[in-house]
């Protein structure tokens, strides 16, 4: 599968954006995967600045040098929230980053990774070595299902939820965007449990994260966006959600924790500090989620 290109010659990825006339591009050394899966086409290639890049139909998910701005703070927001987390339900995520951070957090006893796609979870497995380290952890279970319909399946369950989701418009994502996804996972959730999502960028995707933080805000009684740098999405800045039935993600934080905390040496993003400032949201942020008029 792997395709070395000829010394001195690359081909280019290109990336574009909502309207198409922005856009990403890299150059590709080395083809690592390339796939057709039920689902959507998984690449990964090697680019001399970036690392290994994993992308889903042509939408960049994960590089090696900067997916843990994404994965720590889609992860540790919820995760230093909740007093005692011990079971925890990944929703996509097939990379992997996303279930290493968790599996940082020595109350966790049980983590499930719900990946529709088997064919990412193996392209992970194979080629993504820093983000897949912990998929032989005893704590993780995989399973390939549509994260939409497998979270009925819980009630009461889980401490923590995280939906780390593809866009909406790409794929399987949709079915992670909706009013009823977000109830179901308000049922599955215990009664001081948390939750997150990853919920797209406020400048070239900017509807979706007010449909997202409204669809989320008609479930869950606790509802606030947060942000945080992410380089190679669109616009270098990302928002996500958190929500709970209780527990506030400023007032219930405390910042001990996360200063005690036994893999803080591991973290480079997230740290307490951080976890206040990325509450602060724009002017124009308020008003995409109506905060604002």
């Amino acid at each position: 599968m792997e395709k070395n290109l000829e010394p001195g010659r690359h081909l280019l990825y290109m990336e574009w954006y909502t309207g198409g006339d922005v856009g990403l591009f890299m150059k590709m050394n080395k083809i690592l995967f390339s796939g057709q899966s039920e689902y959507q086409r998984v690449d990964v290639f090697e680019n001399p600045e970036l690392g290994r890049v994993f992308s889903l139909d042509g939408i960049t998910m994960t590089t090696e040098v900067d997916e843990f701005m994404y994965h720590e703070m889609l992860v540790h927001v919820p995760m230093f929230i909740h007093p005692n987390p011990k079971r925890v339900l990944v929703i996509g995520g097939g990379d992997g980053g996303s279930t290493r951070e968790v599996l940082k957090h020595p109350s966790v006893e049980e983590v499930i990774l719900c990946e529709i796609d088997p064919m990412v979870i193996e392209a992970a497995r194979n080629y993504l070595p820093t983000t897949s380290v912990e998929f032989n952890n005893p704590k993780l279970k995989i399973v390939n299902e549509n994260g939409a319909e497998y979270v009925r399946q819980f009630e009461n369950y889980f401490d923590v939820i995280i939906v780390d989701s593809t866009d909406p418009t790409a794929g399987e994502g949709g079915h992670l965007f909706t009013e009823d996804f977000y109830k179901a996972c308000n049922n599955a959730l215990t009664e001081n449990g948390v939750f997150s999502a990853e919920t797209e960028d406020p400048f070239y995707d900017r509807a979706w994260v007010g449909i997202a933080y409204n669809r989320i805000k008609s479930a869950f009684p606790v509802t606030k966006v947060y942000m945080g740098f992410m380089t190679t999405y669109p616009s270098g800045m990302w928002s996500y959600t958190f929500a709970s039935k209780v527990l506030d993600p400023l007032k219930d934080f405390d910042p001990e924790k996360v200063r005690n905390f036994e893999k803080k040496d591991t973290l480079k993003y997230y740290n307490e500090e951080i976890h206040v400032a990325s509450f602060a949201l724009p002017n124009f942020v308020k008003k995409l989620i109506g905060l604002e008029k």
